[in-house]
């Protein structure tokens, strides 16, 4: 196999000229091209059909535009498959933009919807994204598009970037002038499909009606490239590799040896601009997945006033495209998109399903009007290291543990003594020394236990999460004085405090927001290791830690060492008469 080549280049971004890595990406080639390589000349070539601009009748009452070619404001082209009704007529339309491939047997054709049965999803949806075999059927126009460099579109692929962000404009206010489109556009989809509907949104295209970005990551270099200050290159690499173009991508692991810090034009380029989305939007976010942060931090920046979040247990893909998920977005669609009066405005601005235990919840889809809850109290749990546990009022004694950086781990647990639901953000302020090195890397999970003090998971696929995390490099322990609050500690990544060996620092770590209720006589517990701990957790996640010796936990007198958490008192209470 030829090594994929990575060359420099100085592309645009912000409208700054920026060096940055880009790494060739799979070749496309027909079959027969593909048949007369070796076995080791495949591996840099993925099949991908010729261009046939046709239209033909993909199902039953659906007919597809293949390949039609749209021209961006440099004069770069790029493709689309859009999915309509037979026949004529306007209709809304809702577009998927990603990289995954316009069609399902492209690019990325070997992924697959876990959790979802065969044949839920047509054949005419993209991965993550609107199927429109249920849109079509219901008077909507759907566009599958390759973007800038993926597929056969021409150009080089910026991830997530500015450039990405315009050629979404572009297309949309190309095709509002159509005649098959009546003019009013949104987006749909999950993951790398609602990333991008964010960066699109902030360039404010006059046609883009509403979007539903269903978990997205939203700060590139925290939530994913480096969260915690803690490298991880590998899911992005991976995910990256099966990536089908032309040219060039955007290497996002590279660069970010290139730009390790967070305060350059780089990473700012793939942030979206909060202030300008101010269009309806309906996000979702899974307690137990990556996206988590990012789904919660957009809908605490959007500036719309029209903004509707609803937080789920299960896994993105089988809540996408669950019956009762799908309605509720169509009634959304339908509002703006439609203009219906269906009464969406009633809908809760905020639907969480406080989790209990394994696939059961305490409660689903409970209303509220905000995100942290109103009446959130916060409560501290200070760690004693004498005994391993956690109490509600300061320890007095000094005290410390420790565990080795590369294959140990340290837990403190806390003992509730009535019904306690936990709803937000928590953060976790330790006290923390290196013994013989100048950084460490901390791995937190926070834990439920049962009144015995068995490990009591929450399980997707029929797997323990490790928990509720949050992770920091202590280099990385300054703190962004804009973003942070009281509740949520937000790092700032613009520069490097190494650690002298023995020295003892405050750290105050980011903890992503959860729901999830204990009842009477269970246990949290808090995990601290230098290392990600799971059993059996099925997403490749790794980082490329930094850690030698043993790490030392200080608890207690002037090192008060704590877990804040957000206690959600009940909306009611009537003597023994609770109401959540």
């Amino acid at each position: 196999m030829a090594e994929l080549k990575t060359i420099k280049k100085t592309v645009y971004m912000s409208g700054e000229p920026v060096e940055i890595y880009m790494r060739e990406m799979l070749k496309p080639c027909t079959q027969e091209e593909l048949d007369k390589m070796s076995v080791e000349e495949r591996e840099n070539y993925k099949y991908l059909p010729p261009l046939n601009n046709r239209t033909y009748i993909a199902e039953d009452g659906i007919e597809c535009m293949q390949d039609v070619p749209v021209k961006m404001r440099d004069g770069i082209t790029i493709y689309a498959d859009i999915y309509k009704p037979v026949g004529e007529g306007k209709y809304p339309l809702i577009i998927s933009w990603s990289f995954y491939g316009k069609r399902p047997f492209e690019g990325q054709s070997e992924w697959q919807i876990m959790g979802v049965p065969p044949q839920t999803v047509s054949n005419m949806s993209k991965f993550e994204s609107p199927d429109p075999g249920y849109w079509c059927r219901r008077g909507y126009a759907v566009a599958n598009v390759d973007p800038r460099g993926i597929g056969h579109s021409e150009g080089d692929f910026i991830q997530f970037g500015t450039q990405d962000a315009q050629d979404g404009y572009d297309f949309i206010e190309w095709a509002a002038e159509q005649p098959w489109c009546n003019g009013r556009i949104g987006m749909a989809g999950n993951s790398c499909v609602a990333m991008t509907q964010l960066r699109i949104a902030s360039q404010c295209p006059p046609h883009l009606v509403c979007i539903a970005p269903w978990e997205a990551t939203t700060d590139m270099y925290r939530e994913s490239l480096c969260e915690g200050g803690i490298p991880a290159r590998s899911f992005v690499r991976m995910v990256m590799a099966e990536a089908v173009g032309p040219n060039y991508i955007d290497d996002t692991p590279d660069n970010l040896t290139l730009y390790p810090y967070i305060n350059c034009t780089y990473w700012k380029d793939k942030d979206p601009i909060w202030e300008n989305i101010k269009i309806p939007v309906y996000l979702t976010a899974c307690w137990n997945h990556f996206h988590l942060r990012g789904s919660f931090n957009a809908f605490r920046r959007i500036k719309s006033k029209k903004k509707w979040i609803r937080a789920h247990r299960n896994f993105e893909w089988p809540d996408a495209y669950a019956n009762e998920n799908l309605q509720d977005l169509e009634r959304f669609f339908d509002r703006y998109l439609k203009l219906e009066r269906n009464g969406w405005e009633l809908t809760p601005r905020v639907r969480i399903e406080v989790q209990d235990v394994y696939e059961f919840n305490y409660m689903t889809n409970r209303a509220e009007d905000s995100f942290p809850l109103k009446r959130t109290k916060y409560e501290k749990l200070y760690l004693n290291a004498a005994n391993m546990t956690m109490q509600n009022t300061p320890v007095e004694n000094e005290a410390s543990v420790s565990y080795d950086s590369k294959t140990g781990e340290v837990t403190f647990d806390y003992r509730f003594e009535e019904d306690t639901e936990i709803t937000g953000y928590m953060k976790l302020r330790l006290y923390v020394a290196a013994e013989s090195y100048n950084d460490m890397d901390l791995f937190i999970n926070v834990q439920k236990l049962s009144t015995t003090k068995e490990f009591l998971p929450i399980t997707l696929f029929g797997e323990p999460h490790p928990g509720v995390w949050g992770k920091m490099r202590v280099s990385r322990r300054k703190l962004d004085e804009k973003l942070s609050t009281d509740y949520n500690p937000v790092q700032a990544h613009t520069c490097d405090e190494k650690l002298e060996p023995g020295q003892i620092v405050p750290v105050d770590i980011e903890i992503v927001p959860t729901s999830r209720f204990w009842h009477k006589g269970q246990y949290i517990r808090v995990q601290i290791s230098g290392r990600y701990i799971r059993e059996d957790w099925f997403e490749p996640l790794i980082w490329d830690t930094d850690n030698h010796g043993n790490h030392l936990i200080y608890t207690g007198g002037q090192y008060e060492s704590f877990l804040q958490i957000p206690v959600i008192p009940p909306k009611f209470q009537d003597g023994d008469i609770i109401i959540r």
